[in-house]
């Protein structure tokens, strides 16, 4: 698709999203597709986010990965190589017959060709993964792809619509606002465009906070959400960031040297972290540490010399591997992806602000008439010296308000800064989840158009009718309907 010159671009459009990561995608696609003029801009050359440009190409396993998700998925299995579902292969925390950790050097994910896309819909029910190798072999399945292949796809879809410019290598720089409402934004194209609706789709929730939104970062202390397991004053730890990277076989043995200039211990923490890793359609491996850079340390770390860090650590965690396990020297390290994968930064504050109760009551003890998005990963951080998973017995629902910055009636919030506490946050930040949410926002500008509301004002009864029409799962246990149309890849 060429994409336009800032003196071509039409500026007569009835939304604007910011950001092309996951939540920005399912709100250009969802809102083309129901007829809104759409513009979609993105900072960086590709979409994609975390997904593609950050090498996070795997939708882990969970409930909420239906709609939009789906559509995509579809399309890739349409291309040969592309797309596959994993099942658990070794585990570090599961022993052999001899007693021995299976897998010391981490989690090992493997594409069996046997599964469905309805296989990687589920994660609650276990009590830890440790526990309960069986259930987990069972029942976690995610979906690996190609990262630049899905990138075309996504591009194709949203082409596809008829409805909707994408704009690549555009800032935002600014924003008017007053009394709640959005009037313009400004990019680094020195356009100025005005639309009715303006989804915030950036993983910091920079249109919000250039609007003076309320904001949280860090572990908010036990007083302020009445979480049970927040601590007992806040901090500023938040999750930590991976520069991700990729392996291909080869056929003799070797152990890629490492610059002079790098250490071979570790220097940032007590000993190399644990490694996920993933296959990729063509027998690769997606190698995420985890993580390579505590949050709080990211936060304030020179933005300019933060990648080359994060690639140094990266390295030395590659000659660990190789000189610790034989088994990886039939590797070479073949690409490493040029964005850092951030799970976290400043979140803003909404009409609601979904918190641990949420995650505990599961969605039979939830009250929501707003739920627009079901997920059930465990409340799951990855901090440098100290990590934890807490697994859940049932799916939660994701209410819209989660979307609307409070006071604001033309804005919204689809992406990781979404309006949730810091628990919360570390549970439903995953990609498929994102992309509901961003489908459920241009779903919303939509409705709001369509029916004269406000989108702080919209009816939820209507937005969650149209999302069911879309094959969205908002009801826990699954319809029989919808498990059907999933069935038919």
């Amino acid at each position: 698709m060429e994409i336009p010159t800032a003196k071509e671009l039409n500026t007569d459009f009835d939304l604007v999203v910011i950001g092309a990561g996951s939540g920005g995608i399912g709100a250009a696609l969802a809102a083309g597709r129901l007829g809104l003029k759409v513009l979609l801009v993105e900072r960086s050359g590709n979409i994609g986010g975390n997904a593609a440009v950050s090498g996070v190409s795997v939708w882990e396993m969970g409930v909420g990965g239906t709609g939009i998700p789906f559509d995509i998925y579809k399309a890739l299995k349409k291309i040969p190589q592309s797309v596959g579902i994993y099942s658990f292969n070794r585990h570090c925390a599961w022993m052999d017959e001899h007693g021995q950790s299976q897998f010391p050097a981490g989690a090992e994910l493997t594409l069996d060709p046997n599964l469905k896309y309805v296989d990687s819909l589920r994660r609650y029910g276990a009590r830890s993964l440790a526990d309960e190798e069986d259930f987990v072999r069972q029942y976690w399945h995610g979906v690996p792809f190609e990262p630049i292949v899905y990138q075309q796809v996504v591009e194709q879809l949203l082409v596809n619509t008829g409805q909707v410019t994408i704009l690549k290598n555009t800032a935002f720089t600014g924003v008017t606002y007053q009394d709640g409402q959005v009037h313009s934004v400004s990019l680094s194209n020195d356009q100025t465009i005005q639309a009715p609706y303006f989804i915030d789709a950036t993983n910091g929730g920079y249109v919000c906070q250039a609007c003076g939104c309320e904001t949280l970062f860090g572990q908010e202390g036990k007083e302020k959400f009445k979480e049970p397991d927040a601590p007992e004053q806040p901090t500023e730890v938040i999750n930590g960031v991976s520069l991700i990277f990729r392996i291909s076989p080869q056929d003799q043995p070797a152990v890629e040297p490492l610059p002079a200039d790098i250490p071979s211990a570790c220097w940032w923490r007590s000993d190399f972290p644990l490694t996920s890793m993933v296959q990729y359609p063509n027998g690769d491996l997606n190698l995420n540490m985890l993580p390579t850079m505590g949050g709080e340390e990211y936060m304030a770390w020179d933005k300019a010399s933060v990648y080359e860090e994060c690639r140094k650590r990266s390295l030395a965690h590659w000659h660990y591997l190789q000189t610790t396990y034989p088994e990886f020297q039939y590797y070479r390290r073949s690409h490493e992806f040029l964005a850092l994968g951030v799970r976290e930064t400043h979140r803003i504050v909404g009409e609601y602000v979904l918190t641990e109760h949420d995650l505990l009551q599961g969605i039979s003890q939830q009250s929501h008439p707003d739920i627009i998005a079901l997920s059930d990963h465990p409340m799951d951080l990855h901090g440098i010296e100290k990590s934890g998973c807490t697994e859940l017995e049932q799916p939660y629902g994701i209410p819209y308000r989660c979307l609307v910055p409070r006071g604001f009636s033309n804005l919204l919030i689809a992406s990781r800064s979404a309006s949730f506490s810091s628990l919360a946050a570390s549970s439903c930040r995953l990609s498929r989840t994102m992309m509901q949410l961003g489908q459920a926002a241009g779903t919303a500008a939509y409705l709001a158009r369509e029916s004269g509301a406000t989108l702080a004002t919209l009816d939820p009864a209507l937005l969650r009718a149209q999302l069911e029409r879309q094959h969205v799962q908002l009801t826990w246990p699954m319809p029989e309907n919808l498990l059907h149309y999933l069935q038919q890849e």
